[in-house]
């Protein structure tokens, strides 16, 4: 064998193979090692993103311990390591208007600091100077206040030109909506010496003079317990015509008849027909109930006001000749005390609206003469009643001293099993009881959903937010979908109306009379509840939306229909808080967003907030509107941010 072949065989060795591998990865770890150590010096780092210098001397601490356990390197040039540069400094945020322009003149958050200083010093006689926007190319001049003789003006109510016009007003058409066809282009003026309302629950029992000055019902009704004067002051005992020594014992009585109609669980919203000062109501609230009040402005006209005034839901109503602005089951319970209502005139029309709004099961309760006196005119009058809520399926549960209670049957058994020909007849199927809008009242028996809608809703609070099963009747878009619609929908304002309350500390403002102008579900409501505010909504549905009463309704809260082209049925100085959520976005091509403005102020108390959440597209003119009435309004971020294309316009109507 050849000694050449001997070192070849040596070398393909396997031993030798892996001490050469070996030895090349220690060569090239010790040169790597050196190469990152000649790098960098690590205890001269330099953070790019500013922390607190707590946080940056704990880090600085915790390297040059470690390093003080090794044995430092030798000193190396260190490489210097620059943060980014900052980005230039915004000045202004610049929006796109409607016509596509760039505008950098708009700030989003603060109030005009010209009109603040003028409002300021302003008196109640005082409007803003006439603005001009370049961008949207709107315009508004200022408004005057109007006459003294408007002080209580309620417009539809108030056409004095249309009513001579009637040609019957028996049926009290004189006390219905005749809305002008001028609109309103002043500012309602306040009472003289006008003083911000007294908080609830003091109200309840006290209200400022000055405030409703007007004596009709102390000289009416002194003997009845309803009312008195005390300087400046009036004064409530809680009395009425039928229960003149307390509402709270009147409560306890009917609580006594009707065991099952636990107020506060399955009874929670009840309806008071002529209802007075709105004491029943004003005493059901601590009862966990809430009433809707309502009476014509007749010659006790101002009865409404006083209830509004003392923190009662209220609304002015009559029964003539058009269907109530509620929907088919809407309350528990209503009640009539001397409410001066002809019950079984021209077939029964009258009670059978009542039936339309009574939830099934539920309770009519009346306190009258005829159910206790023993006058002839009065015993037949008793008879026509008995035998009307015989027709109807009404079950007399019962009758004890000057009150009569009957119940409502839960479904349609009791109407198809009635003799052949009996009146009232059922109404036509294709009927819609909850279409309300000038609708005229129907000599026929509402029909009960045969699925048990309505009746079939939970026990407060739990109802609040429990999708009631009458949801899926709701003609809308969805169908499946449409309670995680309604749950989605009350999340969303549980979390707004929160952070309204943290950010703007809504409960310093003693909020009592709270309207919502486009409810939808009544998810705002529904937060301010959850809250623990103690206030009321009335919740408005549009008639240009879907209708969602029903559904409020359900959730134990009170609303009604209503078209915002047109003024509403209330009093001047009604709400403390007008709260309008992407409204004028939605009506602005049917109705004059001045005019809707100009309502809210009619209907809002001096002192008042109003709260617009509309598209930032219609803010400037918004704002511009809100200057011209006399408000001082800024434009606020939402949570979603400066970008955004929502925005929330504040204001606030001084005193």
């Amino acid at each position: 064998m050849k000694l050449s072949d001997v070192g070849l065989d040596v070398v393909k060795t396997p031993r030798l193979v892996k001490l050469i591998a070996f030895a090349f990865l220690s060569i090239s770890t010790i040169f790597l090692f050196n190469h990152f150590s000649d790098s960098f010096s690590y205890p001269s780092l330099r953070f790019p993103v500013s922390s607190s210098s707590n946080v940056t001397e704990a880090i600085q601490t915790d390297i040059t311990s470690v390093a003080a356990v090794a044995p430092s390197p030798p000193p190396r040039p260190r490489l210097k390591i620059s943060p980014p540069p900052l980005p230039p400094t915004v000045v202004r945020t610049g929006i796109i208007d409607e016509n596509g322009a760039m505008s950098d003149s708009f700030e989003v958050g603060g109030f005009d600091p010209d009109s603040v200083d003028e409002l300021k010093s302003a008196t109640g006689n005082s409007s803003v100077e006439e603005k001009e926007s370049p961008e949207s190319g709107f315009q508004i001049e200022k408004l005057k206040l109007c006459d003294k003789t408007k002080i209580d003006y309620i417009p539809c109510l108030d056409n004095e030109e249309e009513i001579k016009r009637l040609n019957n007003t028996d049926r009290g058409e004189n006390y219905e909506r005749h809305c002008p066809k001028q609109s309103l282009d002043c500012l309602i003026p306040p009472p003289d010496g006008y003083k911000k309302p007294i908080p609830w629950p003091q109200s309840r029992d006290k209200i400022w003079f000055n405030n409703v000055p007007h004596t009709r019902l102390v000289e009416d009704k002194g003997g009845q317990n309803w009312i008195r004067r005390e300087k400046d002051k009036f004064v409530f005992p809680g009395g009425g015509t039928q229960f003149i020594h307390g509402a709270d014992q009147y409560l306890d009585q009917i609580s006594k008849m009707i065991p099952d109609i636990t107020f506060g669980t399955r009874t929670r919203v009840a309806l008071d027909i002529g209802c007075g000062v709105a004491s029943f109501g004003a005493f059901l609230m601590q009862r966990n109930t809430t009433t809707l009040s309502v009476a014509p402005k007749d010659v006790h006209e101002n009865q409404i006001q006083f209830a509004l005034e003392r923190g009662v839901p209220a609304m002015v109503a009559v029964f003539a000749t058009r269907r109530l602005l509620y929907p088919s089951q809407s309350f528990e319970i209503i009640h009539c005390s001397r409410c001066r209502i002809n019950w079984t005139r021209d077939d029964g029309i009258l009670l059978l609206e009542v039936n339309r709004m009574l939830r099934a099961g539920g309770y009519f309760v009346w306190a009258a003469q005829p159910v206790y006196k023993h006058e002839d005119n009065l015993q037949e009058q008793w008879k026509e009643m008995l035998d009307l809520t015989n027709r109807i399926c009404w079950e007399l549960i019962k009758k004890e001293g000057y009150i009569a209670v009957w119940r409502k049957p839960l479904n349609n058994s009791c109407y198809v099993s009635r003799e052949a020909g009996t009146k009232p007849h059922l109404c036509r199927p294709d009927d819609d009881p909850d279409d309300v809008w000038y609708v005229d009242m129907k000599p026929c028996i509402t029909r009960l959903p045969d699925n048990g809608y309505g009746a079939n809703v939970s026990t407060w609070p739990a109802r609040l937010h429990d999708p009631p099963e009458r949801l899926q009747s709701i003609q809308m878009d969805a169908y499946i979908s449409r309670k995680e619609i309604m749950k989605a929908e009350s999340r969303f304002w549980l979390e707004v109306v929160e952070s309204y309350v943290r950010v703007f500390r809504w409960k310093e403002f003693k909020l009592r009379n709270v309207l919502d102008m486009k409810a939808g579900f009544g998810g705002f409501a529904a937060a301010l509840n959850d809250l623990g505010l103690d206030c009321w909504v009335m919740n408005i549905v549009p008639v240009s939306r879907f209708n969602t009463l029903p559904v409020i309704y359900d959730r134990g809260l009170v609303g009604a229909m209503h078209d915002w082209c047109e003024p509403f049925d209330t009093y001047p100085r009604t709400y403390d808080l007008i709260h309008a959520a992407f409204l004028f976005s939605v009506e602005k091509k049917r109705c004059n967003i001045t005019n809707i403005m100009l309502e809210m102020d009619r209907m809002l108390r001096p002192g008042g907030r109003v709260y617009i959440r509309d598209s930032l597209s219609l803010m400037d003119q918004l704002q511009q509107v809100a200057k011209a009435i006399g408000w001082t309004a800024g434009v606020h971020d939402t949570g979603e941010g400066p970008h955004a294309s929502v925005r929330i316009l504040i204001c606030d109507k001084r005193i």
